[in-house]
């Protein structure tokens, strides 16, 4: 009994650490760029609504919002 609490602590634990990683897609440290821009949480948050994080659409809805990716 002890050793399938434990397999499901650890298991609970990789888990929830590999969460944070898909929650943070892009930041400042992402190599984006503003130049009058409407700021960077606003601006990603609006272009999730319209294109996956990955593709050329959300950079160029970035761009729009002033934000460029190096």
């Amino acid at each position: 009994m002890k050793r399938i609490l434990l397999t499901a602590a650890l298991i609970a634990a990789g888990l929830s650490t590999s969460a944070c990683v898909t929650i943070i897609d892009a930041s400042h440290e992402d190599g984006w760029r503003a130049k009058a821009a409407t700021p960077f949480n606003e601006a990603r948050d609006l272009c999730r609504e319209t294109a996956d994080v990955h593709s050329p659409a959300f950079e160029t809805c970035m761009a729009g919002q002033g934000w460029t990716r190096d």
